[in-house]
């Protein structure tokens, strides 16, 4: 009886503890859901949140856009209704800064290559504003070979009347051609840099990137040049197999020199030289630098009326400072000394800071006599060869 008594307690015992953790699991369940349906709740809360807020966002910018889009609407058509003495309608203008600086191994205007990639060795560091053009608006141009760079021609000695005073510019709408031996031809059929608007278009092979920074060669850019923009240079659009050109264009050697030798004082001098501006050139080696002076030279870089009157030379306060335009009217400034023999008249080529002194004859001999370390202050922090060598590795 007994046993059967305690048995009968321990099923009892048995179910109610099974009630009771079947209850507990249910409660426990309950409250789960309940946790669940709290969050759930407060969730779907917050994306409606962030979904009305989006909304907004996005209304606001649209907003924003079409505020600018009346504002520039409305400026361009202020602009168009302006007019000059109550007549003639007013030239519009366009907001643009420069981008950049070129930092190039020509120091003056005279001995820049007329056209691009003609001179291969010629180099230049195109440095960004980092203000204006972050670093990463660089990438992915170190895929292409070459580009296009759009800038401004900041030497030209009319630009404050060009732009300031229109009709007192005296703005030639035909200027003399070198290929044509001084003969005229009209300003938008040339590639001079006396235009209605001083802006010019080369091309350049990339050699490296580094940060804003842009190692350049085949450049036709003098130092300090002040960059507009930089396009991809695309074959398949910009190289056109059955493009024209006028005869004269192509008489590709009528600029040639005859022939280039060095004095035998030369190298000392250069060596000279290098010693200070290693540091920052943009060459390797002394050796690789005199064969830039000599791509630069292969071609007769004087100007027009240098070459017609040989006996007569600019003589400066300092004499490397101009020598004549690139292309152009063929002008020259400064006062003027008679020499009798055109092999008297000592040239000069600025190429960075070092002044290369050569003689011509009239069969276009060149004969390249010395080089002179010029003042080096501006060259203090520019970007010479080291920080591009390893990169130009890597390219390679």
């Amino acid at each position: 009886m007994a046993s059967a008594h305690g048995s009968g307690w321990a099923r009892i015992t048995a179910v109610a503890l099974a009630v009771t953790t079947a209850a507990i699991s249910a409660a426990a369940a309950f409250a789960s859901i309940s946790i669940y349906r709290r969050k759930r709740r407060r969730l779907s809360s917050r994306v409606q949140e962030l979904e009305a807020s989006l909304e907004a966002s996005l209304e606001k910018g649209a907003a924003e856009r079409r505020g600018r889009v009346r504002a520039q609407q409305a400026l361009r058509k202020a602009l168009a209704q302006q007019s000059i003495d109550g007549s003639k309608q007013a030239s519009l203008s366009y907001p643009m800064a420069p981008i950049g600086t070129v930092q190039s191994c020509f120091s003056t205007r005279n001995g820049t290559p007329r056209q691009p990639l003609v001179v291969p060795l010629a180099r230049a560091c195109l440095v960004l504003d980092p203000g204006r053009v972050p670093a990463e608006a660089l990438e992915g141009l170190a895929n292409y070979s070459h580009c296009w760079i759009l800038y401004v021609f900041h030497l030209n000695t009319d630009l404050d009347k060009l732009w300031k005073q229109p009709s007192r510019s005296k703005f030639k709408a035909k200027v003399r051609v070198p290929r044509l031996k001084g003969g005229k031809m009209g300003v938008l059929a040339t590639r001079s840099p006396h235009r209605p608007c001083p802006i010019g278009l080369s091309v350049a092979k990339i050699e490296a990137l580094d940060g804003n920074a842009i190692l350049l060669s085949g450049v036709d850019l003098v130092d300090g040049t002040p960059i507009l923009d930089i396009k991809p240079y695309l074959p398949y659009s910009d190289s056109l197999q059955d493009a024209t050109v006028p005869n004269w264009i192509k008489a590709d050697h009528t600029l040639a020199v005859g022939s280039i030798s060095f004095s035998a004082d030369f190298a000392a001098s250069l060596s000279g030289c290098w010693m200070h501006s290693e540091n920052h050139s943009l060459y390797a080696s002394e050796d690789e630098f005199q064969m830039l002076i000599n791509e630069v030279l292969a071609w007769d870089i004087r100007s027009l009326s240098q070459r017609s009157r040989p006996h007569l030379v600019a003589i400066k306060s300092e004499s490397h400072v101009s020598y004549g335009e690139m292309e152009g009217d063929g002008s020259e400034e400064g006062s003027y000394q008679t020499i009798n023999s055109p092999t008297d008249v000592l040239y000069h080529l600025i190429l960075e800071g070092i002044d290369v002194s050569y003689r011509i004859d009239e069969n276009t001999n060149v004969m390249i006599e010395k080089a002179t370390l010029l003042s080096d202050a501006r060259n203090q922090n520019r970007h010479g060869y080291s920080r591009w060598k390893e990169k130009i590795t890597q390219q390679k």
